[in-house]
């Protein structure tokens, strides 16, 4: 029977977006085929998306049953996610057997392998295509398992997030076509006869991927490892995180899906949901089979991996201390409210949120006069309770906390040092189970940082130290020396010197961190852009590659060169 997606049907209907994705991170211009306004989905948006009451009504339907993927090796189910705002979730997803499941995935690479690089990218777009048009429902899944708020679930978990794997994609491809298929060579011999060779190249993955999801943005952080690895010619075993399973879970069906009308195995996507407590990712990590390994956590295990997984390539994104230098400013009340937000946005559980504020105790100066260091402080604070002020904004912008974990260290962070910002708690009218917490701001001296300076840790969630220094100079010292040793998803400062600008960008050169200067409107520097961004750098302790560079694909696949005598 033929394919129902054929070649020149998928061709035609994403060929024109791959071209599209391609020009777009050769050119770093802002472009997105996924709306982010809600919108556009439904009556009236995307062809045959679902729109607001039907993505809520497709994830209520999902919720209390069980969610079969047809995997081979299915030999028990397994579930538990209890939603950051309350209700329990009650989906079971199948347990599977590994020494069935991964041999089951293997046998679907060689057809996959001879597809070629075009038709995978986009076999990959038609998965990315049907997961667009359930966005709605994504939201709801994302939300209730990340506990980011409803807006930013929707938009970070699907039309970002699609984005992401998208430019996965369009790389991939363009590194796999950096070699012709076929090639003709001939060695001129002088009088003799040329030696003639006819070359085939073929672009093959390195084996199975396997795909470790985080709790705080399962698909975001998740579909550029999966679709990067799938575009390269290799099966990809999700795992997700115990309490993120439902949005992986869903990709996994609809990539199934899309795989099977496609013509290829089903199992070159599979699902490995664990059991409570089973911690199946270490013993995945080291199984022969597994190849490549995508990682989003904490660092001890990103560590672990790195050490341990010797037979994968692995791909870490860790822990880091991010930081803002704050020297000086043209623009004092657009500096404030950019870090209220920044601070603020989902309870500050993301890898780009900043951290440490370093301030010079002597202050800085504005467009509005000197200020001292206590003043920017209080104003910072000011500038936060301002934001989160009325209830219902704060939950739409602070979503709930993700686990306990986060809200111990919140209590626990109140009693470093002296606290300019008490953290609140913010009661939910529709989810009053959830557990929700604005930032707290505590005031810290970082004249003689140590290893025991709670500024040199990650301290994950809704707390940042306004550091007072000496010093811009000391501030630039601190600055090197935290991304050096503990690494940084995102840097900023605040400068109106052309020397400080050139100091900071300098470190962040030199220590290979991303810097955004003088932030002060719509753009924050815990929010990256898919196809123009970079997400992390690959050069520090915070995450061994970025999302997304040639470097992220290239490594999943070889070149194999077969050579004929003509």
């Amino acid at each position: 029977m033929a394919a129902e997606l054929s070649p020149h049907l998928l061709s035609e209907r994403h060929r024109p977006t791959l071209d599209r994705a391609l020009d777009a991170i050769r050119t770093r211009a802002y472009w997105s085929p996924h709306p982010e306004h809600p919108k556009a989905y439904g009556e009236g948006g995307a062809p045959g998306s679902l729109g607001a009451a039907e993505g809520k009504a497709a994830f209520d339907a999902v919720l209390n049953t069980r969610l079969d993927l047809d995997q081979p090796g299915t030999d028990g189910w397994t579930g538990g996610e209890i939603s950051p705002y309350g209700p329990q979730l009650a989906v079971e997803y199948p347990h599977a057997d590994l020494d069935v499941l991964l041999p089951a995935m293997r046998a679907g690479m060689p057809a996959w392998r001879e597809a070629g690089p075009e038709t995978r990218a986009l076999v990959c777009l038609e998965i990315l295509a049907r997961i667009s048009a359930r966005t709605h429902e994504f939201g709801h899944a994302v939300m209730h398992t990340s506990g980011q708020a409803f807006m930013m679930a929707f938009q970070a978990g699907g039309p970002h997030a699609q984005d992401r794997g998208l430019e996965a994609v369009a790389y991939a491809y363009e590194e796999q076509m950096r070699a012709p298929r076929t090639a003709d060579w001939s060695k001129p011999q002088g009088k003799r006869d040329p030696i003639d060779l006819h070359k085939t190249f073929t672009a093959a993955g390195r084996g199975i991927s396997l795909l470790i999801g985080c709790n705080t943005f399962p698909t975001w952080n998740g579909y550029p490892g999966l679709f990067a690895s799938l575009a390269t010619g290799n099966p990809v075993l999700v795992k997700p995180h115990p309490r993120a399973v439902l949005p992986l879970a869903l990709t996994v069906q609809l990539a199934r899906e899309v795989l099977t009308e496609a013509g290829f195995d089903p199992n070159l996507v599979a699902l490995a949901a664990e059991r409570p407590g089973e911690g199946i990712a270490k013993t995945l990590a080291v199984r022969p089979e597994i190849r490549i390994i995508d990682y989003t956590g904490s660092t001890e295990f990103g560590d672990w991996l790195e050490a341990n997984a010797r037979q994968a390539q692995v791909y870490t994104e860790k822990a880091g201390v991010n930081t803002i230098v704050v020297d000086s400013t043209d623009d004092y009340r657009g500096m404030l409210a950019n870090l209220a937000f920044s601070l603020s946005l989902y309870s500050g559980q993301m890898c780009t949120t900043p951290q440490n504020l370093l301030i010079p105790r002597d202050g800085i100066t504005t467009d509005v006069g000197d200020k001292s260091y206590d003043d920017v402080v209080t104003d910072i604070a000011a500038a936060v309770t301002g934001l989160l002020g009325d209830d219902a904004r704060a939950n739409g912008l602070l979503g709930a906390l993700v686990n306990p974990d986060v809200k111990a260290r919140l209590e626990a962070a109140a009693q470093l040092g002296e606290v300019a910002l008490p953290s609140r708690e913010v009661a939910n009218p529709d989810f009053p189970e959830a557990v929700v917490r604005t930032p707290l701001i505590v005031r810290l001296d970082g004249s003689k940082p140590d290893e025991d300076s709670p500024y040199l840790s990650e301290c994950f969630g809704p707390v940042s130290f306004a550091v007072a220094v000496d010093s811009t100079a000391e501030a630039v010292e601190l600055l090197r020396r935290t991304i050096r040793d503990k690494g940084a998803m995102t840097v900023g400062a605040y400068t109106t010197s052309p020397e400080v600008e050139r100091a900071v960008e300098d470190v962040c050169l030199d220590e290979s961190a991303q810097l955004s200067l003088n932030l002060t409107g719509g753009v924050y520097v815990n929010q990256t852009a898919a196809f123009s961004d970079f997400h992390g750098s690959g050069g520090n302790p915070a995450a061994n590659a970025a999302l997304c560079d040639g470097a992220f694909v290239s490594n999943r696949f070889r070149t194999l060169e077969v050579r004929r005598q003509r």
